[in-house]
């Protein structure tokens, strides 16, 4: 048998010509199956198909070039005594691509006539399941700046280019560019189709030159602010259905039917062809919370600028040992539940930490300062955390407060996961998380301190709005607040008196201030 891309050599095709063969019913479906011993790839999995394969594509070169329209070459093979392939379905054995369904159901968003978005709902049934490894179709991912973080062997050799592998800095990742490098992308009807394509995903939220700027890696370093982001626009669980025609290098017309799956980190693509059966992968993609863990397991580490905020729960070594258990518990769910909603509305993806602290990573966005994002939302935290002091606080009829201290940084960090079976948890590796942390170590009073370096690369426009400072003791004793000012944390704490500052010998000539408001 030979594989996919012996055929491919031997015939001289493309991977999109073979598979518009396939779905058009000239050729029969491949054995996907574990590569023989000796195959040159580092696919889990790939096609194998018989050797009379290549008589059947010579001799449909042949009708091709004898003027035959497709569906009268199927016709023509059948006649001349080639065994009719199946339609494209779902293969029936379990143990590899598929596994039997649960027939959920999930709301779709597919083009009408007139390509206007229509809500549709898929019935239940009792579909095999394809999986996410063995998607045979073009699939990518990217985030919401259209940058790439996963994608498939069927992507990078049919649309995205025959790279080895992507670069470390997420900046140089960008979907469109990678597209218009492709083997499909160098046609200028292509690279028209391709812009137009993603003028439509942005539809109502990018003018053609500024979807033109974030996808070339040129956008204003002061974005505009809008009354919704483009995630919001199509929020988490929206499916889009989007055509999609492209030239192939020997002037065929490939048409595809392209779905858009939106989530929290980002939008997976996947280049259905036109006459390819759907519903197996739309099985597969409305299991959502099977197809974004497994997305996430295979998330390539990248160098990407982050903003960090950590907080922490004063004294609640304390807290826990004067609340008996259920309590305390009913505390910190309570607190989480309170502060989840902030980190959505500003975008911020939850990272490991250990005890009842939090950590959040704030992310470039394509419409709103990720730098900016994280200061809001430590500032909603503070007024939040406030309320839920007030209400213990008549609750226990006690006088205690309680504070989150919280530490901002922001740095040029590699991005990973730590990954169980069924638990997937981003982590930041470097010194911009630690300095975060300690940050929220010397925080005391529900306090918000940030490093003079996440300050600085606020827009200034941006930045005006922040009122920050230094408290000072005046001759008198009474506190005065220096406004717009840095100080090194050795100047701010006795780093030798306090067994709580010990740890901040290593932060103790950093630059920060104090976030005291953020202004409308």
């Amino acid at each position: 048998m030979l594989t996919s891309f012996e055929v491919i050599e031997a015939a001289n095709i493309s991977r999109a010509t073979l598979n518009n063969y396939i779905s058009q019913g000239l050729l029969p479906r491949p054995l996907v199956k574990n590569p023989e011993p000796g195959t040159p790839t580092s696919a889990r999995q790939i096609g194998y198909f018989p050797e009379e394969v290549l008589i059947r594509l010579e001799r449909i070169s042949e009708l091709k070039k004898e003027g035959y329209a497709m569906a009268e070459i199927a016709s023509q093979l059948e006649a001349e005594g080639f065994e009719v392939p199946l339609k494209m379905t779902a293969p029936h054995d379990a143990s590899k691509s598929y596994e039997s369904s649960t027939g959920q159901s999930v709301e779709d968003i597919t083009l009408g006539s007139n390509n206007i978005p229509r809500t549709v709902m898929p019935s239940k049934s009792n579909l095999l399941r394809l999986t996410i490894d063995h998607i045979p179709y073009p699939a990518y991912m990217v985030n919401y700046n259209f940058e790439i973080t996963w994608f498939n062997e069927e992507a990078r050799s049919e649309l995205l280019g025959a790279f080895e592998h992507l670069p470390a800095d997420i900046k140089e990742r960008n979907a469109l560019t990678y597209l218009l490098k492709g083997r499909l992308g160098r046609d200028g009807a292509n690279r028209e189709e391709l812009l137009q394509f993603y003028l439509l995903l942005g539809k109502g939220r990018f003018s053609r030159n500024e979807l033109m700027n974030i996808l070339t890696g040129q956008a204003d370093a002061t974005p505009k602010q809008r009354e919704e982001s483009l995630a919001e626009l199509r929020p988490n669980g929206t499916l889009v259905e989007l055509p999609l025609t492209l030239r192939l290098e020997n002037n065929e017309l490939a048409h595809y039917n392209v779905y858009a799956s939106y989530y929290r980190e980002g939008i997976l693509f996947i280049h259905l062809s036109s006459h390819a059966e759907s519903e197996s992968l739309l099985g597969l993609l409305e299991r959502r919370d099977e197809v974004i863990r497994n997305l996430l397991k295979k998330h390539l580490p990248v160098l990407t600028d982050v903003a960090v905020l950590v907080a922490d729960l004063q004294s609640s070594v304390r807290i826990c040992t004067e609340l008996p258990p259920e309590e305390y518990f009913e505390l910190i769910n309570q607190i989480w539940a309170a502060m989840e909603p902030i980190f959505r509305k500003y975008y911020g993806t939850h990272g490991k930490h250990v005890g009842d602290g939090m950590v959040y990573y704030f992310f470039p966005q394509p419409d709103c300062n990720y730098i900016f994002n994280a200061l809001m939302c430590a500032q909603e935290m503070k007024a939040a955390m406030r309320r839920i002091s007030k209400a213990w606080q008549l609750r226990k009829n006690w006088m205690n407060e309680l504070y989150l201290n919280t530490g901002l940084n922001e740095g040029h960090e590699w991005l990973g996961i730590f990954h169980i079976e069924t638990k997937v948890e981003f982590t930041v590796l470097g010194d911009t998380i630690n300095h975060a942390a300690r940050l929220s170590d010397f925080s005391r009073g529900g306090a918000i301190w940030a490093t003079k370096n996440l300050l600085g690369k606020l827009p200034a426009k941006e930045r005006q709005r922040v009122k920050f400072g230094i408290r000072r003791k005046d001759a008198e004793g009474r506190e005065v607040v220096v406004g717009a000012f840095y100080s090194r944390i050795s100047e701010l704490a006795y780093l030798n008196d306090a067994v709580r500052n010990e740890k901040l010998n290593d932060i103790a000539a950093l630059p920060v201030t104090e976030i005291m408001e953020i202004g409308a």
